[in-house]
C-alpha cells in the first residue's frame, strides 16, 4: 500500500545567516513523507508575494502537491530568522501575522482528510483563531490523529497544548516538551517511562514518542515500550531533524512495521538529516543502511 498523509499548518522560509530554505515543521514533514514515496497533502497557505511564488515553485520541482496551499491577497508568506548556538542547535524567531495564520476551511480538504491514513499537526498553527478553527474541524474529519508538539515561546498555553493532545490518537514531544508537560499536569515522577505512563492515562492516547536528542528515542505504543539508543553523527544543524524523524516514524506505523523496527529507522533518519545543512536534505537508504550498521 501507499500511505496516504495529510498535514496541516506553517510553510515558510527559514532565514539562516548566510541562506535562506524552505521551512515550517508540517512542510518538512510532508516534504520527508513525500521522499519516502506516500502521497502526501500539505494544507496551508501562502502570501501573493515573491517568497510565496518560489514556495510554490520548491514543490513543484519537488513532485509534492500544492492543490491544498491557499494564497492570502493580504498577508505575507511566512518566514523565521533561525539562531545557531555553538553546538549547531537551532532557535527561533517566528514573524506574525502571517498567511498561514489564516487558513481557511475547504470541503476539498475535508474529503482529503477522510481518505487519509494519517491526518499529522503541530500547535504553532494554532496561534491565531482562524488557523485553530480550521484545524479543530479537520480534526473532526480525520481517522488517525498525530500530534507534533513543536513548542515555540510565545505561541502556546501549556492548556491549549493538553486540549491538542487530547483529540490525538499518537503524540510525539521531545524529552523537554514531556518534563514542561508533565508538570504543568501535576505527573510528579522522574522517570521518563512514568511520565509517559501517566501521560498516556490523562490523555486516553495509546501511542506516545519522546526524542531525546542524541540519545535516541522512546515510544510507547499498546502498553509497550521500545528504545532507540540512536546514532552518533558529527551535527551540523539540528533544523528538521525532528520533522524528518516523524515523519519516517509515521510512514513506518501506517505500514505496520515492527515498533522497535521502525524507532531505530526513524532515529537513524533523524540522526542523518541532523549531519547536513538543511531540514530537507537529501537521505538515501544506502546512507540509513551503513549508520545502522555501526
Amino acid at each position: 500500500m501507499v500511505p496516504k498523509i495529510v498535514c496541516f499548518g506553517e510553510t515558510l522560509w527559514d532565514i539562516f545567516p548566510d541562506k535562506k530554505v524552505i521551512g515550517g515543521a508540517p512542510l518538512n514533514v510532508a516534504l520527508r513523507l513525500h521522499s519516502l514515496g506516500d502521497q502526501v497533502r500539505i494544507i496551508s497557505s501562502i502570501g501573493n508575494d515573491v517568497d510565496g511564488e518560489n514556495l510554490l515553485a520548491y514543490l513543484k520541482e519537488q513532485h509534492l502537491s500544492t492543490d491544498a496551499i491557499q494564497m492570502d491577497a493580504k498577508l505575507p508568506t511566512g518566514n523565521v530568522q533561525v539562531h545557531l548556538d555553538s553546538h549547531n542547535t537551532a532557535s527561533y524567531t517566528i514573524s506574525e501575522p502571517v498567511a498561514w495564520d489564516h487558513i481557511t476551511i475547504s470541503q476539498d480538504d475535508i474529503e482529503q482528510i477522510q481518505l487519509s491514513d494519517a491526518f499529522i499537526y503541530g500547535s504553532l498553527s494554532c496561534r491565531k483563531s482562524t488557523s485553530k478553527n480550521t484545524l479543530l474541524t479537520y480534526l473532526s474529519h480525520a481517522k488517525f490523529k498525530v500530534f507534533d508538539a513543536n513548542l515555540r515561546t510565545p505561541f502556546y498555553t501549556l492548556q491549549a497544548i493538553v486540549e491538542l493532545m487530547n483529540l490525538a490518537d499518537l503524540i510525539k514531544l521531545n524529552d523537554e516538551e514531556l518534563e514542561e508537560i508533565s508538570q504543568f499536569l501535576g505527573i510528579e515522577t522522574n522517570s521518563i517511562e512514568g511520565q509517559i505512563t501517566q501521560l498516556a492515562v490523562i490523555t486516553r492516547t495509546d501511542h506516545i514518542c519522546i526524542t531525546l536528542g542524541a540519545n535516541g528515542a522512546i515510544m510507547y505504543t499498546n502498553s509497550a515500550f521500545y528504545r532507540s539508543q540512536g546514532y552518533k553523527v558529527v551535527v551540523k544543524d539540528t533544523v528538521g531533524a525532528g520533522d524528518s524523524f516523524l515523519a519516517t516514524l509515521i510512514h513506518q506505523f501506517v505500514l505496520k512495521i515492527p515498533p522497535q523496527t521502525a524507532l531505530d529507522f526513524s532515529c537513524a533518519m533523524g540522526s542523518l538529516v541532523a549531519s547536513k545543512n538543511g531540514a530537507n536534505a537529501y537521505v538515501s537508504s544506502e546512507e540509513i543502511s551503513i549508520i545502522q550498521a555501526k
